[in-house]
């Protein structure tokens, strides 16, 4: 069995770590090229140790100083790189084959471009890359013949339901609606003044999934699931309103597809990040994730509609699908500004929804073509909405 070559682009974060725990239990499968974090010198020094990778990158200079100190007094023989430029390098090295694309926010775009324009086989967890550049993107996967295989839950079951060899024809597989289920969040039973008052510590209390900060307040706002329609339209080459969305609370369906014939295929498990995550790396084969087994004895599943009133980033998410160009751009760079801001405690929970409609209202109509238009969409939204916060917090 050849092994496969990683380059694991945010390992220092959740799906990271997870990626990491999975290719553990596989080393005959699996060989590790490169690790990529931010600032987290201690858990890429112990990732480092654990897995002997060629290359770790530090996206900060500081950090990258720190642990090739960490390294070097350890005996360790990792090459350490820092810089956006040394993302890239590590993700379309000629070694690697397989790319797992798990920095969170746009941030990790360039990068996860680079490998589909490189034809790797991409382990899409980054949901930016798509909802910034899809069509940019999936016509580089096109061109380059590159492989690509959804690690959000919902997408990775909605693979997992599709016929395989599926290619965006819904009419030919005889496909009527893709169903993304949603957890609803730690607000869902709450009224619209309580979410408006809701805390940091709230918003990031998940109920089912641990994941990072940033996207465990897109979850509470359910902005995540609007990420993931966009997503879902690009992967799955669906026109909007072939997606839907359904609130199911257990997080035991992770989505469903919907047939002409009356049939609708779900796939279920425990929620664990694990199960998608093997599922892409030994595709086409099955492999274990080292997942509990899903126990459905004496569980009750329930199912309701989506609140676009007191959950408007949702809403807002399928205008900016819908508008086109640059909007969803602009979508996702004034939600990561404003949820920065919310973290920090400046902003309200209510003040993320309303900068997004504002920087919409004022950037959103622009062309989406090349890469330069869309980080330039995404750097005016940021400033858009980065002055409407502070002027509104003033």
């Amino acid at each position: 069995m050849r092994r496969r070559v990683l380059t694991v682009l945010g390992a220092t974060g959740t799906i990271g770590v997870n990626t990491l725990d999975v290719v553990s239990r596989h080393p005959e499968r699996f060989e590790i090229f490169a690790l990529t974090g931010a600032t987290q010198v201690e858990r890429m020094f112990e990732q480092c140790r654990a897995h002997r990778p060629r290359f770790a990158v530090m996206s900060e200079p500081a950090a990258a100083a720190a642990l090739r100190a960490r390294l070097a007094a350890d005996g360790l023989a990792v090459e350490v790189l820092e810089g956006a430029a040394a993302l890239t390098e590590v993700a379309i090295a000629a070694e690697v084959d397989t790319v797992m694309a798990a920095i969170v926010g746009a941030a990790g775009l360039p990068a996860t471009l680079a490998a589909a324009r490189a034809g790797k086989r991409i382990l899409l967890a980054n949901k930016e890359t798509l909802v910034v550049s899809g069509q940019l993107f999936m016509d580089a996967v096109a061109a380059s013949g590159a492989e690509l295989l959804p690690i959000d839950s919902e997408h990775n079951a909605i693979f997992q339901a599709l016929p395989r060899g599926f290619d965006g024809d819904f009419q030919r597989a005889g496909v009527n609606t893709l169903w993304l289920t949603a957890s609803g969040g730690p607000f869902r039973t709450l009224s619209a003044e309580a979410i408006a008052a809701a805390t940091p510590e709230q918003a990031v209390a998940h109920p089912n999934w641990v994941m990072g900060r940033k996207i465990s307040v897109d979850s509470a706002s359910l902005m995540n699931k609007g990420l993931e329609v966009i997503e879902a339209r690009w992967l799955f080459n669906a026109r909007p309103e072939q997606i839907k969305v359904l609130v199911h609370p257990q997080s035991i369906v992770h989505s469903m597809v919907e047939y002409v014939d009356g049939s609708v295929v779900a796939q279920m498990g425990t929620p664990d990040m694990r199960t998608p995550i093997a599922y892409a790396l030994g595709f086409p084969e099955r492999i274990a994730a080292g997942v509990p087994m899903l126990e459905l004895m004496g569980r009750q599943l329930t199912f309701e509609a989506p609140d676009t009133v007191r959950f408007p980033c949702l809403q807002l998410a399928f205008d900016a699908l819908a508008a086109g160009g640059n909007a969803a751009a602009v979508l996702n760079a004034a939600n990561e500004v404003a949820v920065a801001r919310f973290l920090e405690g400046a902003i309200s929970f209510g003040g993320i929804a309303a900068s997004i409609a504002h920087a919409l209202d004022a950037v959103a109509g622009g062309r989406a073509d090349t890469l330069d238009e869309l980080l330039d969409a995404d750097h005016r939204a940021r400033r858009v909405a980065d002055d409407y916060l502070r002027c509104s917090y003033a």
